[in-house]
């Protein structure tokens, strides 16, 4: 499940994919524009440019923008950055996994079909970027 962290970022990120040519947003502009608590979307925009994904201009015509073009920038991974894995069991998880304990994996139902899941999800969120969300926002 999305945690309301993941939806937040991904209302900004459609709202900053929207103003992709228009320079800098500021951030009570996207606060105001998609009903986000300011503080709430501070951090998420912080962790948003440590990782690599917006950058920010100080000053009059400042604010923070996409460091990438919107369709370079998959859904999954804008997913992992904010909510974490993509996988429902750290079993099958692709980049966080962990062995569950008191379980054998080749001979588990429940992981076997938890793979296909996660399959069936990436091959979505893999093949989706900002651009696309935007143009459905």
């Amino acid at each position: 499940m999305l945690s309301k962290k993941s939806q937040y970022a991904f209302k900004a990120l459609a709202y900053l994919t929207e103003k992709f040519n228009d320079g800098p947003v500021l951030i009570s502009d996207i606060a105001k524009k998609k009903k986000i608590p300011l503080k709430f979307l501070e951090n998420i925009l912080l962790e948003l440019k440590k990782a690599d994904i917006l950058d920010s201009k100080k000053g009059k015509g400042g604010g923070y923008f996409l460091k990438q073009r919107p369709e370079k920038i998959k859904v999954a991974t804008i997913i992992r950055l904010v909510n974490g894995p993509i996988a429902m069991l750290p079993c099958v998880s692709l980049y966080f996994y962990e062995r569950c304990k008191n379980c054998n994996e080749k001979h588990c139902y429940l992981h076997d079909m938890m793979v296909e899941v996660r399959d069936a999800t990436l091959q979505i969120v893999e093949n989706r970027t900002l651009k696309d969300l935007s143009e459905h926002e």
